[in-house]
């Protein structure tokens, strides 16, 4: 998947079947939290370093990986 250099926005990879599924299958229950729909105009590359606070960076890492093989 082109990721745009990190500059594709969550509302952009929720919206795609695909990578929406990388999210629920790696964050499950905590996709339906309000802030996810409040966050869909950041992008990735924000939603990367804003999750370094509560991910262990190899979580941010593998999902990134993940969605750039889609």
């Amino acid at each position: 998947m082109d990721l745009r250099n990190n500059r594709i926005t969550v509302g952009e990879l929720l919206d795609d079947p695909r990578s929406a599924a990388v999210f629920r299958r790696r964050f499950g229950k905590w996709m339906k939290h309000p802030m996810v729909a409040a966050g869909r105009s950041l992008t990735l590359g924000q939603l990367m370093e804003l999750a370094g606070v509560y991910l262990p960076q190899k979580t941010i890492q593998d999902t990134w990986k993940e969605l750039q093989a889609l």
